[in-house]
């Protein structure tokens, strides 16, 4: 097909995000209508995005004949149920992270998509990072030999208000768990243990919301790599977003993007830039990759390069990482998914 007919069901930040991508930056997509529960906030994506229609209720979407995908970026509580009833009706869907914080929903979820033989791509955008995918595609080459070390680093400028942590599910299902994808992404290798650490050193108030705002987390993988992610929700100077592998033969190295690369060396020191501010800004181009991947899985009938098994397995590795945290041991993650292999 020439072009895909996209519906839009959610439209704050993230999915106004999408809705600019794809109405001027991706080629072979067409939204044709947008939804969201605050209907205001449908009307106004529509007009900034030339959106022919704007409803308050997702179903007059899913009810187009003409609509060929959704593109899901309402709360988390909705993904599930609305990923079911898209694939009831023959959409293809993209859908943000996490599919749910249940894996049974997660499971019947992605039952439904089987049973309709839609296609299924979740929002782990980092992946599309040209510096992320360089890296993996260095070690995929056996560039820096067997892996050994893996090491990322992800840390927001600042934490989101304490309304949002209530419903995050924590920062290990919220914050983790694109850590948690890029760990599995990077050497295709499957996580078997894990153990966190965290603490409150960042509002007192998140502790008081049952959450902790800075942790470490140390994997074991199943071909005997080591890793950690550390976490933290304020780096005061910036979106802290780096990687590195470390193998048998050598090292691959990701630092953080800055506006720009002017180097200032005078008497009182060296100045750069700061990193970029924030998630938006930082991996705008990645956002942009992932959705004319997703548009060119439906138009090619292609596999989409992040499955719905991609988005399960990350939610497992989160409820290992806050077990650990709450019991201060390792993990496996079969004892979170008993009698499920990592990988299906």
């Amino acid at each position: 097909m020439d072009k895909v007919n996209i519906g839009l069901i959610g439209a704050g930040r993230i999915g106004k995000m999408h809705a600019e991508h794809l109405a001027f930056r991706v080629p072979g997509a067409h939204i044709l209508a947008v939804a969201d529960v605050f209907a205001e906030a449908a009307e106004k994506c529509a007009a900034l995005c030339q959106i022919p229609s704007a409803f308050k209720d997702y179903r007059r979407i899913l009810d187009n004949p003409d609509v060929d995908a959704v593109v899901i970026c309402s709360s988390t509580d909705t993904h599930a149920q609305i990923i079911e009833e898209a694939a009831a009706a023959g959409k293809h869907i993209f859908c943000e992270k996490p599919i749910d914080f249940d894996l049974a929903r997660i499971d019947r979820a992605l039952a439904a998509v089987g049973r309709a033989g839609v296609k299924l791509q979740i929002g782990f955008n980092r992946r599309f990072d040209p510096s992320f995918k360089r890296t993996r595609d260095l070690v995929a080459e056996d560039k820096i030999g067997e892996p050994h070390i893996v090491r990322i680093t992800s840390r927001d400028p600042g934490p989101p208000p304490i309304e949002y942590v209530r419903v995050s599910g924590g920062i290990f299902l919220d914050m983790t768990i694109h850590d948690f994808d890029m760990a599995r992404y990077l050497i295709n290798d499957e996580v078997t243990e894990i153990f966190a650490a965290g603490g409150v050193l960042v509002d007192p108030e998140i502790g008081k919301a049952g959450d902790v705002d800075t942790a470490v987390v140390t994997l074991r993988y199943a071909r005997g790599a080591i890793g950690t992610i550390d976490n933290s929700r304020k780096a005061v100077y910036g979106y802290d977003q780096r990687v590195e592998v470390f193998g048998s033969a050598g090292v691959v190295v990701v630092s953080n993007n800055v506006r720009d690369g002017a180097v200032l060396s005078n008497a009182e020191g060296v100045h750069g830039a700061l990193p970029l501010f924030f998630f938006v800004e930082r991996y705008t181009e990645a956002y942009v990759a992932e959705m004319k991947a997703f548009i060119e899985c439906v138009q090619r009938d292609k596999t989409p390069p992040v499955a719905g098994v991609d988005g399960r397995i990350p939610v497992v590795m989160g409820y290992a990482a806050r077990k650990s945290y709450a019991e201060n041991r390792p993990v496996k993650l079969s004892e979170i998914d008993q009698g499920r292999p990592p990988r299906s």
